[in-house]
């Protein structure tokens, strides 16, 4: 039996990274006219709060990307985590773009930037896990 991997998790916020140049959580710009892995993130966790795992985030992210045809989702899904992916706290949603990531007790997503009040009462949340996303510079 295969082994699958999942970058869910529960009851957990991730706070923006401590060297995020956003003060408040900004558009992720497109690059050269192309959606970004970061803009896809922004789409599908701002306009539908809740509706999706990251699991989902990042395979939808992963399938436009790729092109993938619907009908081959099942069979790619399988094969994507199939080996461990780097979950949410490596984004530049948090990384870059000052957004905080929520995952509710079902695992669901939604963003808030970091001048939300939604923002401050997750991060100081004691009944949910508090993580920060991945610095993008190591510390000296």
């Amino acid at each position: 039996m295969k082994t699958t991997h999942t970058t869910n998790y529960y009851n957990t916020f991730i706070a923006v990274a401590e060297d995020c140049p956003a003060t408040m959580g900004e558009v992720p710009q497109l690059k050269a006219g192309t959606k970004s892995i970061a803009n896809l993130e922004f789409e599908l966790m701002s306009r539908h709060p809740y509706a999706f795992t990251s699991d989902d985030i990042l395979f939808q992210v992963f399938a436009e990307r790729n092109q993938l045809d619907q009908a081959g989702f099942t069979e790619a899904r399988a094969v994507l985590f199939s080996k461990g992916q780097a979950c949410l706290r490596s984004s530049a949603l948090g990384k870059r773009y000052g957004w905080g990531i929520h995952f509710n007790e079902e695992g669901k997503v939604a963003l808030f930037g970091r001048e939300q009040p939604e923002y401050q009462q997750l991060a100081r949340d004691t009944n949910l896990k508090q993580l920060k996303a991945m610095r993008s510079k190591r510390s000296k």
